[in-house]
């Protein structure tokens, strides 16, 4: 069996919202700056400019898109967390990824990775239970999402990405 290369780890699927799911979700969203940094550690400009598939962005671009997703994730926490089910912004992403910061050096965007997810995981580690179930509405979907959702989804994303490098490497043989 081929593993589809757009979702090495298979699409998102989350799980019932119990303490050990969130708990788990939070040490891989926690995880995930070590984890990116070496994915991509030793990788030379070259290999940054490569596509983890046909059609797929560059491996500078899903960095630079890791850090985007994921400011954005951590503001959405904070506004379902302050306000009552706010509405969120969406933005579109592969329109980023051609913006000219997607082409700046790695380096920028691990350390807001860094910054960010310590931000983000002494938030969410800061979270009474029934806070886990506090909401905002992503209009793109078309629905109202829990940030015990939102938790689990961000956790499978930075994976997902870190795998898209991680099995490009192995394919290559870097």
């Amino acid at each position: 069996m081929s593993i589809d290369p757009r979702y090495p780890l298979g699409p998102f699927s989350p799980t019932l919202e119990t303490t050990d799911v969130i708990e788990a979700a939070i040490r891989d969203i926690e995880s995930l700056p070590a984890a990116m940094r070496a994915a991509v550690n030793g990788l030379t400009d070259q290999h940054l400019e490569r596509s983890y598939r046909p059609e797929g962005w560059t491996i500078r671009q899903v960095v630079h898109h890791v850090a985007d997703s994921h400011m954005n994730g951590l503001i959405r926490t904070k506004l379902a967390l302050t306000e009552n089910n706010p509405t969120i912004k969406p933005y579109d992403e592969t329109a980023w990824a051609q913006l000219a910061d997607a082409r700046l050096p790695i380096d920028i965007s691990l350390a807001i990775i860094d910054g960010v997810h310590r931000r983000w995981v002494h938030v969410l580690r800061s979270l009474a239970p029934e806070q886990l179930g506090r909401t905002f509405v992503h209009p793109e979907h078309g629905q109202t999402m829990r940030i015990g959702y939102q938790v689990q989804d961000y956790a499978w994303h930075g994976r997902h990405h870190v795998a898209h490098i991680t099995t490009l490497r192995q394919r290559e043989g870097w």
